[in-house]
C-alpha cells in the first residue's frame, strides 16, 4: 500500500493542537477572549511568568493565526484572530465527530 501524504487540513489541525498544548497559551487565549483586546504589559502583570516568556508564548500563538498584534511603540496590543479562530473550532468539531462518534468507537 503506497504512504499517503499528509493533507493541509491535517498540518493545519495540528498546528493549531500545538500552540494549544500549553496552559499558559490556553490561559492567555481565555483573557483575550474575555476582552476585545490586551496589552502584552498587562498580561505580564497578571499571568505567572516572566515577559520574555509571555513573549515566547504570544509568537506561538500568533504564528499559528490563533492571535494578532498591533504593534504601536512601546506597547503591543493582542486579540483573538476571530477567522482562525472560527477554523479551528470548525476543524477540531469535525476532527473529533469523524474520529469518535457512536457507529465507529467501542464504548466499554
Amino acid at each position: 500500500m503506497p504512504k499517503k501524504e499528509l493533507t493541509a487540513e491535517q498540518e493545519q489541525l495540528a498546528r493549531f493542537a500545538k500552540a494549544l498544548g500549553h496552559p499558559i497559551r490556553i490561559a492567555i487565549l481565555e483573557m483575550l477572549a474575555n476582552q476585545s483586546c490586551c496589552y502584552h504589559g498587562d498580561m505580564s502583570e497578571i499571568l505567572p511568568i516572566a515577559k520574555s516568556t509571555l513573549s515566547q508564548h504570544l509568537n506561538e500563538l500568533k504564528d499559528a493565526g490563533l492571535i494578532q498584534g498591533t504593534i504601536t511603540l512601546p506597547t503591543v496590543k493582542y486579540c483573538i484572530n476571530q477567522d482562525n479562530w472560527k477554523k479551528a473550532k470548525n476543524m477540531f468539531s469535525s476532527f473529533f465527530v469523524t474520529i469518535c462518534n457512536e457507529d465507529t468507537c467501542n464504548n466499554k
